[in-house]
């Protein structure tokens, strides 16, 4: 028995949680703390970015703790408009050390409260 509804693509996320990565657009660099598979924010989020640059709903989203020349906040961010962060150094936002406990190599480690 189906009950009409489809499951979306399965998408394969890029990063992990505690990579850090760039913005491919804007200037802004954060670490990963939470991935989405797929589009889970609201709709009127989704209405505010420009059509034009609007990205596909179907594929992974990621939480970041972000940071640029002027401050630190909370982005949610498509993958295809996320790279890699070539800088290797930590990111300056306060709720880092809340939620990871290490830099190493190039990547925050989550705290073992965290894990699940």
């Amino acid at each position: 028995m189906t009950s009409g509804l489809h499951a979306p693509p399965v998408s394969r996320a890029r990063f992990a949680i505690g990579d850090v990565v760039r913005h491919r657009l804007l200037d802004f660099r954060g670490v990963v703390f939470d991935v989405d598979p797929v589009f889970a924010n609201s709709d009127e989020w989704y209405e505010s970015i420009p059509e034009a640059i609007r990205p596909s709903k179907e594929q992974p989203f990621y939480h970041l703790l972000a940071e640029n020349a002027e401050a630190s906040y909370v982005a949610y961010v498509s993958q295809q408009n996320l790279i890699a962060d070539e800088e290797s150094g930590p990111v300056d936002h306060p709720a880092i050390d809340g939620l990871f406990d290490a830099f190493e190599e190039g990547r925050y480690r989550l705290r073992r409260e965290h894990k699940h």
